[in-house]
């Protein structure tokens, strides 16, 4: 997919496909006048921002819409101004949480900067304080704990607890991504092969994580073409579906709660911690690019020496 910009941006085949297919829900007839304009600015700045494309589009969608009715011009330099973001996220206080005005707010400031659109003289914006790495992964102690406490759950809590962990720590599978999962999507190519996921749109296998192979492949067996995640739900999603279960189901104090996003996290650093090209990361989690892992790079110990020294020299020649 390419930018109408002044430069030419060349996504990958998925996250190209997600933004050619993007269209809100219930979205107002207008969508199919502002929609090429959002699709081009997110193509343009995906790359360049930390955030999953899919984010971006929502927020930029948001704010398309929200000019459109506010009589703006339709262009992007309008869309994006200092003055028109900050209109466009306190018309959404009352509506969303507090913390989540901040974060549209951020995001399409970064947007603004990836676009260069301060270089025509428009001072630039003053920073509101957001947290740019919302999901802090878990220690070995912390994930320990968690996966002690779910294996002696009673019944289907152990099953769902155990779901959440390994699909969000051995797989860093996203919340909708999660919920969609069910046995059937688990698979081993060959006897005895590692226990892939072929459930969701990856440019590369997605592989269990052999801490989580084990239970994975059993909680698949049982759930067979079930969910894995509360499986006697009547519905793929819902906003507050594994929430709702967290905020039930709280381990014991001194534990912290289970959220997929930290468990995603962990498994993202736990990769960057191991020295896996930062491209083939990106690709397994499904980001648009290396770049969107940024945000967890303080997070990885710099390589020992000794480290360092054998992955520079590389294997021996034969």
């Amino acid at each position: 997919m390419s930018s109408r910009y002044v430069w030419t941006v060349v996504l990958d085949p998925v996250t190209s496909l997600k933004i050619t297919r993007y269209r809100p829900r219930s979205a107002p007839p207008v969508w199919a006048e502002v929609a090429p304009l959002v699709r081009s600015i997110v193509a343009a700045a995906v790359t360049a921002v930390p955030y999953d494309v899919e984010r971006l589009l929502h927020v930029v969608g948001r704010l398309a819409l929200w000019a459109e009715a506010a009589g703006l011009e339709r262009s992007a330099d309008a869309w994006l101004r200092n003055e028109v973001i900050d209109a466009f996220v306190l018309s959404r206080v009352g509506e969303i949480e507090g913390a989540s005005v901040r974060t549209y707010r951020t995001w399409l400031l970064r947007v603004r900067d990836a676009l260069a659109w301060s270089e025509r003289g428009e001072a630039s914006p003053a920073r509101m304080h957001a947290d740019t790495s919302p999901h802090q992964p878990y220690c070995a102690a912390e994930l320990a704990g968690l996966r002690h406490w779910a294996t002696h759950l009673p019944r289907q809590q152990r099953t769902d607890a155990l779901a959440l962990l390994g699909l969000g720590a051995g797989l860093g599978l996203m919340p909708k991504e999660v919920a969609a999962s069910r046995g059937l999507d688990l698979c081993r190519p060959s006897r005895g092969g590692p226990l892939l996921h072929r459930g969701v749109e990856r440019l590369v296998p997605l592989v269990a994580r052999a801490a989580w192979d084990t239970v994975l492949g059993e909680l698949a067996e049982t759930a067979g073409g079930g969910y894995l995640f509360r499986p006697r739900r009547t519905v793929e999603y819902a906003k507050n579906l594994i929430g709702s279960w967290s905020l039930i189901h709280r381990p014991p104090q001194e534990l912290p709660a289970v959220s997929v996003g930290r468990l995603r996290a962990t498994w993202i650093v736990e990769l960057m911690r191991a020295h896996i090209d930062h491209q083939l990361i990106a690709q397994a989690a499904g980001l648009a690019s290396a770049a969107s892992l940024a945000r967890w790079q303080h997070l990885v110990p710099p390589v020992d020496e000794l480290t360092a020294a054998r992955l520079l020299r590389g294997p021996e020649a034969r």
